[in-house]
């Protein structure tokens, strides 16, 4: 990604962020965080990486209300987005959140078994 580019992805996170927690008082939106915004070096298209703490139901339903918002999303970012074009933005789940939750918890178990072999 160029310097432009990047500069781009910065300023479509802070609008995005801005968006998601002020703006859509939807209550199927769970607790989201945009994690990471890639935007192609011509700034047509910009991917929104986005984690969601909950339950599986929560971040379900946190994808289906981004689907269905997507439009009123994209206008709102091309009316504070002062481009010559709308982006093209899409909504997609940051996994490595919860990969590492799991990496965290398996460390866990390990470092409590080997404690509990000590103890024996």
């Amino acid at each position: 990604m160029g310097q432009r580019a990047s500069r781009v992805a910065e300023e479509l996170r802070k609008i995005v962020t801005e968006i998601l927690h002020k703006e859509l008082s939807d209550p199927r939106l769970g607790f989201i965080t945009v994690t990471k915004i890639d935007v192609t070096d011509d700034l047509r298209m910009g991917r929104i990486y986005y984690s969601v703490l909950g339950s599986d139901d929560q971040k379900e339903s946190t994808a289906e209300t981004l689907a269905e918002q997507i439009g009123y999303i994209r206008r709102l970012v091309a009316e504070r987005l002062n481009m010559k074009f709308a982006i093209e933005i899409r909504f997609e789940q940051d996994h490595s959140i919860d990969h590492s939750f799991k990496i965290d918890e398996i460390l866990k178990k390990i470092s409590d078994k080997e404690k509990k072999d000590k103890e024996e």
